[in-house]
């Protein structure tokens, strides 16, 4: 699966605890419920953001397959 900006900053820090680091460095809280790409506010930072978050939990777009 491939983090992606529609999700929950406080799921993406339950489902893997490996990017937790990564959030609080981009000044998102763990326990914020908003979507990451709303919760940032800053499309310019949001593309590294989610370099950063999708190369920690080891995944990409390649690993993403349709339908699941």
């Amino acid at each position: 699966m491939v983090v992606q900006d529609n999700m929950p900053v406080a799921g993406i820090a339950k489902v893997w605890p490996q990017t937790k680091a990564i959030l609080e460095r981009y000044g998102l809280s763990l326990s914020d419920a908003r979507p990451l790409g709303e919760a940032l506010g800053d499309r310019r930072k949001l593309k590294s953001l989610l370099a950063e978050l999708n190369a920690a939990v080891g995944s990409s777009g390649a690993t993403c397959v349709e339908g699941g």
